[in-house]
């Protein structure tokens, strides 16, 4: 969740209707902003991170105008050509490969639009950005610089310049050495043999994404006309937080130019406005949220979110906006009919069948296991199913995800241990022994099985003390199994062995090899084991 907070009067200029503090946090509760409190004339709302156009004073007018009817369908935003190239050098494609560029002409920096241009840009540094690993974003004074712009990677030694906030030029190593912002974000580049930088004709330093940029393009009260930088790793992340930015200007009068954004295979006309074409299935729509909507409905109610809606039947083409990043899938568009048909209006009525819940056996022999494992000594921990495929361990094959959400989350596991070994590693500062477990679910060919994993580390950590807790567990649940010898990569050679129950191998366990806990920066060592839950149940 993102904190926006919003000034009462700005508001009102931008909605064009004066309506009350109480009125506005209504409304805008109800468009999907949870109310965080008002202080003054200073409202704060609590955005849902799915929803980064609304991450400023300019982009939840927009929205409220046509929440509350005044100005429905597509926003109107004219994007002329400005004929200046951004050029980006191949030398880029293994540090930040992708940016784009953009220009916003005509602007009146006053206070009210400057401090809330810098809290959009942060707010989205800090969401899509992933704290600028993913996208950065640079806004500079253009009228100090000379176009084309040029994005490419140079030896930190080799450029200098004098980044904001100090007086003196710097090279790209000293920056991320002595400059505040340069040690913060020191660690996106800092392993890189090259650093990338944008240059304008003269070879004049614009930014050194995704550190910090130059003073020569600060902005100040003079500034009139913007170019925009976005890079990052993620094409359509940049080309999306460039059209939030440039739409945003263009709602307080600045008029959009694009730039041609040219790589070595293709030529891109950036900002990219142009709306995104999806489907609605209405009887759908329908059957999720409860209510019967009617075509002509449907098409109103989208068009009070500020999409483009034609209706053939039960089928909705909609054109959405190009801030609008969140509309992924058409559920998206039926939460947006929710919105718009409105949360208070939602019709109420007891449930048509009453019904007793009952816990699953499953759940009821995890939470046996769990009450064993807290008994032996261990710690309950959580995480994600969805893992990386750069970890050193030895697993099945896993599952891949065809758009993951960034380059170290690319797989569904297939072992627990691994995320076991990164908890070891983030908490690698705390007093030993650390004893932690899990019962969640891998993934195996395409299908969840249940799993319960258990690690420790401390100075005494053995294939012992494994083989121990494995002949415990399996003790307390009533069962008996055979420990066999077993050659696994994931643990020391004579150290690692399986568990089988029933003639069938249901886990293994050991001490983790050194090759791993170096990978993890682990100095003491560790022992874990990996079980199937399933068996130990139905086996009772």
């Amino acid at each position: 969740m993102t904190n926006v907070g919003v000034r009462h009067d700005d508001l009102v200029d931008l909605v064009g209707k004066s309506l009350s503090i109480e009125e506005f946090v209504d409304r805008i509760t109800f468009m999907g902003a949870g109310p965080e409190g008002v202080q003054g004339d200073v409202m704060t709302f609590d955005v849902f991170p799915n929803r980064p156009d609304l991450y400023s004073v300019e982009g939840i007018a927009r929205g409220l105008r046509g929440f509350l009817g005044m100005e429905v369908g597509l926003p109107v935003y004219r994007a002329e050509a400005s004929g200046i190239d951004f050029l980006v050098d191949r030398s880029v494609a293994d540090v930040r490969p992708y940016a784009v560029g953009g220009i916003v002409r005509g602007l009146e920096l006053e206070d009210a639009l400057l401090r809330s241009l810098v809290d959009l840009q942060e707010k989205l540094h800090l969401t899509v950005g992933r704290r600028r690993k993913k996208v950065a974003i640079g806004i500079h004074d253009m009228d100090k610089v000379t176009p084309p712009y040029t994005y490419k990677a140079v030896l930190p030694p080799d450029v200098r310049f004098t980044p904001l906030g100090m007086a003196q030029e710097m090279d790209l190593r000293d920056i991320l050495t002595k400059h505040e912002k340069g040690r913060e974000y020191a660690h996106l580049v800092a392993s890189q043999p090259v650093f990338p930088i944008i240059t304008d004709a003269k070879g004049q330093v614009l930014s050194f994404p995704p550190v910090i940029n130059g003073i020569l393009t600060q902005l100040t009260p003079d500034t009139r006309n913007l170019f925009i930088d976005v890079t990052g790793t993620d094409l359509e992340a940049v080309s999306g937080c460039l059209a939030i930015l440039s739409t945003a200007l263009a709602e307080r009068g600045g008029r959009i130019q694009t730039v041609r954004t040219k790589y070595a295979d293709r030529t891109l006309e950036t900002p990219d406005l142009s709306p995104r074409p999806h489907l609605v299935d209405l009887k759908r729509a329908n059957e999720l949220l409860g209510l019967s909507l009617k075509p002509g409905e449907a098409v109103d109610f989208l068009r009070r979110m500020r999409h483009d809606a034609r209706a053939n039947g039960d089928a909705i083409s909609v054109l959405s906006p190009a801030y609008r990043l969140d509309i992924l899938h058409e559920v998206d568009l039926v939460e947006d009919l929710a919105i718009a048909s409105g949360y208070d209006r939602y019709p109420r009525g007891l449930p048509h069948r009453q019904t007793i819940g009952e816990s699953l056996e499953a759940n009821d022999f995890a939470e046996t296991l769990r009450v064993l494992l807290v008994g032996y000594g261990y710690q309950e921990v959580m995480s994600l199913t969805i893992a990386s495929s750069k970890d050193a361990f030895e697993t099945p094959d896993r599952v891949l995800i065809r758009n993951p959400l960034n380059e170290d989350l690319t797989t569904l596991r297939s072992s627990m241990l691994p995320a076991l070994m990164n908890i070891f590693r983030l908490n690698k500062h705390r007093e030993l022994p650390q004893r932690i477990f899990e019962i969640a679910d891998v993934v195996l060919e395409a299908r969840n099985v249940r799993r319960i994993g258990a690690a420790a580390t401390h100075h005494k950590a053995s294939f012992t003390e494994a083989k121990s807790l494995v002949l415990s567990l399996m003790r307390d649940v009533g069962r008996t199994a055979d420990v066999d010898p077993v050659e696994d990569g994931n643990f020391i050679p004579g150290r690692g062995a399986s568990i089988v129950l029933d003639g069938r191998e249901i886990g293994r366990f050991g001490e983790i090899h050194p090759r791993i806990l170096e990978t993890y920066t682990l100095v003491q060592p560790v022992m874990a084991f990996e079980l199937d839950v399933e068996p130990l149940r139905s086996s009772r």
